[in-house]
């Protein structure tokens, strides 16, 4: 009888697929480690990580100080609820709010739980800080936006693959072309708009990029007409586009700040929501809450995560390594590889758009034949390939990662 110690790649994926829900169509690669920039197969292959769990292990895989956080904590307490105080999440409280110059953090733990998190207290300073009536609060969204599939989630999407089947939808959300300061402006006017939710650079819409005004003159139109500019810096945040969040690239500060993944650098889910006095303060207890929300180990795990990224100084290396990526594959593919229409990013979250109309399954084969050569990464939407690679990722590895990515894509033509 065979054990899981030697099984093979087939048969981890057909336990999955006999066992597990069809929610997901990964590549066929059974990952069994990872450490720093790399992943390995259950057959022993190495390969570059360049998707890093959607931007939650910036911090590499394993990071050392992170792991020795992970189990010091582990040994001591874990869980207490919020029933009780724990001797972690104070100092936790102090420290990230100081790092990112908030008043204050509501933890929770998923990405898609600080999305809620973050809609339900600008719901309340609506009504308690703005005097909008009773369940007439509306929040606008900008289209293409993705930060989860719940309910509260789809409710704001656009990718019908999210929302058909599942309805009825949240009611009181808006939905806005994204880098549209006319269109925004206009929905504005309504004085029931206690919120505007954007995602800086939209990661799961291809890395879109927007127009260099288009969030500061957004968070300016929300300010004068009294509606918060709420970021969801889920994926964007803790230096993946080499700042400590994506709107310190554009000079100003959200009223609400989402963030989450890398938050652990990948260890286990923590995410948090920064905000004002004025605003966090208009919660009271019993109104929100979460059973593992500031939990010892995660706050532990969530502050030595931190402070890996500002000692090992992740944001300025991204913002580095992110221009020599697109340096490299902007000259050995634009221009020589026809389908390849448009190299783009920000930092280590950066994209290359595939012609779609040659073929549809161009990028999706890409990935397969990039994988085959020791390199992961993933469509998203079709036609466009992300690459987010661990931040520590340093220029010897960018190099021979680009040699793996531009080969590839040129085997694929020529």
């Amino acid at each position: 009888m065979q054990t899981l110690t030697d099984a093979t790649t087939e048969v981890f994926i057909s336990k999955e697929d006999k066992y597990g829900a069809h929610n997901y169509h990964p590549l066929p690669v059974v990952l069994k480690k990872g450490k720093g920039v790399y992943v390995y197969d259950v057959e022993g292959k190495k390969y570059y990580d360049f998707l890093s769990a959607y931007s939650a292990v910036n911090q590499g895989h394993c990071h050392p100080k992170i792991i020795d956080a992970l189990i010091e904590q582990s040994q001591k307490l874990t869980l207490t609820s919020r029933a009780f105080y724990n001797d972690q999440l104070g100092p936790y409280e102090e420290y990230i709010t100081k790092y990112f110059g908030y008043d204050r953090v509501l933890p929770m733990n998923t990405g898609v739980e600080g999305g809620e998190t973050a809609i339900k207290l600008c719901r309340r300073w609506g009504y308690a800080v703005k005097g909008i009536a009773e369940n007439q609060a509306k929040i606008i969204f900008a289209e293409g936006n993705f930060w989860g599939r719940t309910l509260g989630a789809i409710s704001s999407s656009t990718d019908e693959s999210s929302r058909k089947q599942f309805g009825p939808f949240m009611p009181g959300y808006v939905i806005v072309p994204y880098n549209d300061l006319s269109a925004l402006e206009k929905e504005l006017q309504d004085p029931n708009v206690a919120g505007f939710m954007v995602e800086p650079i939209q990661g799961e819409a291809g890395v879109v990029i927007p127009d260099a005004n288009y969030l500061k003159d957004a968070y300016e139109l929300c300010k004068k007409h009294k509606v918060l500019f709420i970021a969801d810096e889920v994926q964007t945040g803790i230096g993946r586009t080499g700042a400590k969040i994506c709107c310190d690239h554009f000079g100003f500060k959200p009223d609400i700040l989402i963030l989450g993944k890398a938050l652990s650098g990948g260890v286990l889910p923590v995410s948090a929501v920064l905000a004002s006095d004025e605003i966090m303060l208009t919660i009271k207890p019993g109104e929100h809450g979460s059973t593992f929300g500031g939990n010892p180990l995660a706050c532990a795990v969530a502050t030595a995560a931190l402070k890996v990224m500002e000692d090992e100084k992740l944001a300025e290396n991204a913002m580095k390594m992110g221009a020599l990526f697109r340096s490299i594959l902007s000259k050995e593919l634009l221009g020589s590889v026809p389908f390849v229409k448009e190299i783009r990013g920000m930092g280590l979250l950066n994209a290359i758009v595939i012609d779609k109309d040659e073929d549809a399954e161009k990028a999706l084969k890409i990935c397969l034949k990039m994988a085959e050569n020791g390199l992961l990464a993933k469509p998203t939407h079709g036609h466009i390939i992300r690459f987010a690679p661990p931040l520590i990722i340093n220029e010897k590895q960018i190099k021979e990662a680009c040699s793996i990515i531009s080969e590839t894509i040129k085997s694929e033509y020529f």
